[in-house]
């Protein structure tokens, strides 16, 4: 068999990796890439959306109070 390059060796070899889930490869991308900036705007809109999802339903009265 005829030697194969090294990309070709690197795409084979990250192809069998494990899979990561949606958090550790938005951990892995921010400290690839310098981009902490991104983790507090990511927390307001996880913050928000659990809101309005706990807005819709019983606990929305207590959650109308804090406001």
């Amino acid at each position: 068999m005829s030697e194969e390059n090294p990309q070709k060796e690197a795409f084979l070899q990250a192809g069998q990796e494990k899979d990561g889930n949606l958090i550790s490869e938005l951990i892995g991308f921010m400290s690839e890439n310098k981009k902490w900036w991104l983790s507090p705007i990511i927390a307001v809109l996880l913050l928000l959306g659990l809101l309005i999802i706990l807005g819709g339903t019983g606990l929305a009265p207590f959650i109308y109070t804090l406001f």
